[in-house]
């Protein structure tokens, strides 16, 4: 006699290819993830953006002022050799310079796994605070009305010119110094790759 043929294994409904669901787009983990590095994009943003204010008041505080002076008939300026306006461009550019490397340094230490949305933040912050120290500057520095300002102080009397960034160019010093700190910062002491794990060759496995 010969024992039954056992039938063959028939799979479940539910273990059918086609009722295989489908899979998310990206795991729970990366979506978390993006969603860390997103909030940190926007916090580093608009700490950057609001340091601007902070700039434009050192840069009213420390720029040298151009004097005026006025007649009954036109506004000159005091001093016709001097290099007050080319300085107070370059002193804009200096603390700019500084405090693209501060803000590049916090962003590093706020978030040291980096990402490309928290670089683009630090990027755009940058150039927004230094459009936005500009105005402070400007806002708050002496009035921007010569005539008035001149009348005002009568005629013989120096009087100090607005304060004015002639090099737009300058705007740009900060986010460009922000980005090479925080690329210099991430190669020295960013989070390193494992390394892959190479499977033993066959050689190896021989017990001869």
């Amino acid at each position: 006699m010969t024992a039954p043929l056992t039938p063959p294994h028939r799979p479940a409904p539910h273990d059918a290819p086609w009722h295989t669901p489908n899979p998310a787009p990206y795991p729970d983990g990366e979506g978390l993830d993006m969603k860390r590095e997103l909030r940190q994009a926007a916090v580093v943003l608009v700490a950057v953006t609001l340091a601007g204010i902070a700039l434009g008041l050192l840069w009213l505080w420390l720029a040298p002022r151009v004097p005026l002076i006025s007649t009954d008939t036109a506004v000159f300026v005091a001093d016709t050799e001097g290099e007050e306006s080319a300085g107070a461009d370059g002193t804009f550019v200096l603390l700019a310079l500084g405090f693209g490397v501060l803000s590049a340094t916090g962003a590093f230490l706020f978030n040291r796994r980096g990402g490309i949305a928290v670089v683009a933040a630090l990027a755009l912050g940058g150039l927004l605070a230094s459009a936005l120290a500009w105005g402070t500057g400007h806002w708050f520095g002496p009035d921007q009305d010569v005539v008035a300002h001149a009348r005002a102080v009568g005629e013989g009397v120096v009087f100090d010119a607005p304060l004015r960034l002639r090099a737009k160019a300058a705007l740009l010093a900060w986010p460009v110094a922000a980005m090479i700190m925080h690329l210099g910062l991430t190669a020295l002491f960013g989070p390193r790759d494992p390394e892959p794990e190479w499977a033993p060759s066959p050689a190896h496995d021989d017990p001869r």
